[in-house]
């Protein structure tokens, strides 16, 4: 195929899946550079996040969704409307069931949902993780998860080790429409970044929380500029927002460790992002019950 507009296909697909299914680190791999935020929480993505894949003969634009689930909370119910929202725009949808993991009510509530659009979207089963199991349980699982509805395709893969993702890749973009690039080549997302550097932050902060924080945590940017007098420095201003003053505690850590830990963890990944030495300057506030009030959920960009 040439890269020329004819025969070039461009087009949007979108993983779905319960909370933790491997959407993000998928994401990652298909992409090849950090772009989802990955954490072993569950409800950790918030944005569809778009990560592009740039091929001499395609552009595939993934959309990383939260993970669809039984809404509990106001901020719950937004989630997902964004997820509905986007598999209605999508040129193909990919359904990521983990091979560690029995094919559950989660997972039936979500193929539910799809069945509605599968008429106009193609679906694509594909069982992620198998790095974890044996390829008899992979086999085993590709039969539990014909029994849920009917894909496009199904496909195992790893995106720790690469298994079949190229597989997965060229599968998506069978199902684009030929079409010019829609992204300059080069760019691995259309997110700000300011965006992508909140996430970041909330990425490190909830590294180590094992508790019930992932819902908890906000993370805004005041400002992104550069230092004044230097052209190799620039100044990030977050502030990192919790519901209760017993968990700003837990995010400050003994003597502010934990949030000095969080703090250079994401300095590091965001120098990465914005090729440039950083100064982060964070700091934690207590939002009540955030994710209940329409009003902050505003404010805090849902």
């Amino acid at each position: 195929m040439t890269s020329t507009a004819q025969g070039h296909r461009s087009g949007f697909a979108c993983f779905v899946g319960r909370p933790n299914a491997g959407k993000s680190t998928l994401t990652n791999a298909l992409v090849g550079g950090k772009v989802a935020i990955t954490s072993n929480k569950p409800q950790t993505t918030r944005h569809a996040i778009r990560g592009i894949v740039h091929r001499d003969d395609a552009q595939l634009v993934i959309v990383d969704t939260p993970g669809l689930h039984r809404p509990r909370t106001l901020l719950g119910q937004r989630l997902n409307d964004i997820v509905r929202e986007t598999w209605s725009e999508v040129d193909v949808v990919g359904f990521c069931v983990p091979a560690d993991q029995k094919v559950g009510p989660g997972d039936r509530f979500i193929a539910a949902e799809l069945t509605k659009v599968a008429r106009r979207t193609p679906v694509i089963g594909i069982i992620t993780k198998t790095d974890l199991v044996s390829p008899d349980q992979v086999g085993a699982q590709l039969l539990a998860l014909q029994e849920v509805m009917e894909f496009a395709e199904l496909v195992p893969v790893s995106a720790v080790d690469g298994f079949q993702v190229t597989t997965l890749t060229d599968l998506l973009v069978a199902r684009m429409p030929e079409g010019p690039q829609l992204y300059p080549g080069g760019e691995l997302t259309d997110e700000p970044e300011a965006t992508l550097v909140a996430e970041l932050i909330r990425e490190a902060a909830l590294e180590g929380v094992r508790d019930e924080l992932p819902h908890s945590i906000a993370v805004t940017i005041e400002e992104i500029v550069p230092r004044e007098g230097r052209d190799d420095m620039v100044d990030v201003h977050a502030l990192l927002y919790v519901e209760r003053a017993s968990q700003k505690g837990i995010v400050l850590g003994h003597r502010g460790e934990r949030l000095k830990h969080v703090g250079s963890t994401a300095r590091r990944q965001i120098e990465g992002l914005l090729g440039s030495r950083v100064y982060l300057d964070l700091h934690v506030k207590v939002a009540k019950d955030w994710q209940r009030d329409p009003k902050q959920l505003r404010r805090l960009g849902f």
